[in-house]
């Protein structure tokens, strides 16, 4: 069983620029750099005004998204949180096949 982690944000149009480069930058490095970080896919869907930003996350286990929680890349992605409104984040765990 692997963790899943799916953050939401809600943000403005001409906000979304910024946001998402500061994404696809949390979102590389934590696939480089984190063994433990399995998939990190940025999806979008298009609302009344604002844009919702969904992280889809797969960790090995909990404690591999403790360790991305305490990075670098994820301190400097909580610098762009100004840009949304985070939503409560779901976590789940995957059932193999």
């Amino acid at each position: 069983m692997s963790f899943v982690v799916l953050p939401e944000f809600h943000v403005a149009p001409d906000k979304l620029d910024p946001f998402l480069t500061a994404a696809r930058a949390d979102a590389s490095a934590s696939l480089a750099k984190e063994p433990g970080c399995l998939q990190f896919d940025i999806m979008l869907q298009p609302g009344d005004g604002l844009v919702k930003v969904m992280f889809y996350e797969v960790y090995t286990d909990s404690a591999a998204f403790d360790a991305h929680l305490q990075t670098p890349h994820v301190a400097e992605f909580r610098a762009s949180l100004h840009l949304c409104d985070e939503q409560p984040v779901r976590f789940l765990d995957r059932v193999e096949p």
